[in-house]
Parts: structure tokens; C-alpha cells; sequence
């Protein structure tokens, strides 16, 4: 599969987001320009996010991606963290969850991914416009067949 397509379609996303939390990218303070490597362990490659002072990039590669901060774990730990149905501590402490490089600035992105209270979901469907209800009702359909947390839970608790 070419990376480029999904590394352009998920800076769009990222920039959607930043516009709707504009807070997420300010609570990052010092680590607002701080590369960040996302590693969801069970696919082929490593998402990379540069917050770029608010302006965030977002790009795909075929892993061995080198950067500031890198968290590590299979796709659904990292998006149960994302919307708060995972706590961060048990993963890590549990070693499902891998933190390596500059852990302050890590912990600068949970905090303010944790402050934020993003839905992922729910952040698509906006950006989708007239295609939102279909959007909606993949994803659904998505996440009850894989069991992988793709919505905020009413009742999540923070990690």
C-alpha cells in the first residue's frame, strides 16, 4: 500500500483537529515542535507527528522512523489511550506500552491528548460533511467487529 496517500489524508486530519483544539498543540509548551513517533506495533508502519507549533505533519513510513519520542503498542492500546478507555500506566507498567527517548515530552503529548477529551470518531464525522451518517456507521461497524476503541465512552475515566 503507497504511505503517501494515508500520510497526507491523516495530516489533513491532524489540522482539522488542531483547529477544532487549538489547546491540544499549546498544552504541548516546549515539546510543541518535538517529533514524535508513533508505533502501532501490529501494523507495518510508524506514524510520525510533527506538531509543528500548532501546524501539525503527519507522516507514514515503513517503520525504522527516528525521532524525539517514541510510544509503542498495539493499535488498539494506543487508541484506547487516545479516548481514555485504557490507562497509560497499567500499559506501560505491564510493558504493552513502550515509551523510549525524550519521556517528558511524551508525557507532554499524553497530557494534552488527556486535556483535549478527543473522540477520533466523532472528530472524522465533522470532517466528512454531507458523508458524516455513513461515516459514522462504518466506524461503528467498525469497532464492533474489531473490538478496537475508535469513540470516547461517555463514562472514560483519564489515564
Amino acid at each position: 500500500m503507497p504511505l503517501a496517500p494515508l500520510s497526507l489524508s491523516l495530516t489533513a486530519y491532524a489540522k482539522a483537529v488542531a483547529r477544532r483544539h487549538p489547546g491540544l498543540f499549546r498544552r504541548l509548551g516546549e515539546y510543541d515542535h518535538t517529533l514524535f513517533i508513533l508505533d502501532p506495533t501490529d501494523l507495518p508502519f510508524v506514524i510520525c507527528l510533527d506538531p509543528n507549533g500548532g501546524r501539525p505533519r503527519v507522516s507514514v513510513v515503513r517503520r525504522n522512523a527516528e525521532g524525539d519520542a517514541r510510544i509503542a503498542g498495539p493499535l488498539a492500546a494506543l487508541l484506547g489511550l487516545v479516548h481514555g478507555a485504557f490507562d497509560g500506566d497499567a500499559l506501560f507498567f505491564s510493558r504493552d506500552l513502550v515509551v523510549e527517548g525524550d519521556t517528558a515530552a511524551a508525557l507532554a503529548l499524553r497530557n494534552a491528548v488527556d486535556d483535549a477529551e478527543l473522540d477520533l470518531s466523532q472528530e472524522m464525522s465533522r470532517i466528512s460533511g454531507p458523508l458524516a451518517g455513513a461515516v459514522n456507521h462504518v466506524l461503528a461497524i467498525v469497532e464492533r467487529n474489531t473490538g478496537v476503541c475508535l469513540a470516547r465512552s461517555e463514562d472514560s475515566e483519564a489515564w
